[in-house]
């Protein structure tokens, strides 16, 4: 899949609260970029490409 959520990061071995600001950021990232989409707080899953370019790490 292309989208990666908040669950998804702690599985990797992220932090409960490291990988919810992974997602606010990708989704703010999302939203400047001109998805509107994601400006809505119940959305979860974002694009590994936007956490990739946030981390820098392949996913």
């Amino acid at each position: 899949m292309n989208v990666i959520s908040k669950d998804e990061l702690i599985e990797i071995g992220y932090t409960k609260c490291t990988a919810q600001g992974i997602i606010r950021e990708a989704k703010a990232l999302m939203v400047q970029r001109g998805y509107n989409f994601y400006n809505n707080k119940r959305l979860g899953r974002v694009p590994k490409e936007a956490v990739e370019e946030i981390t820098g790490i392949k996913l």
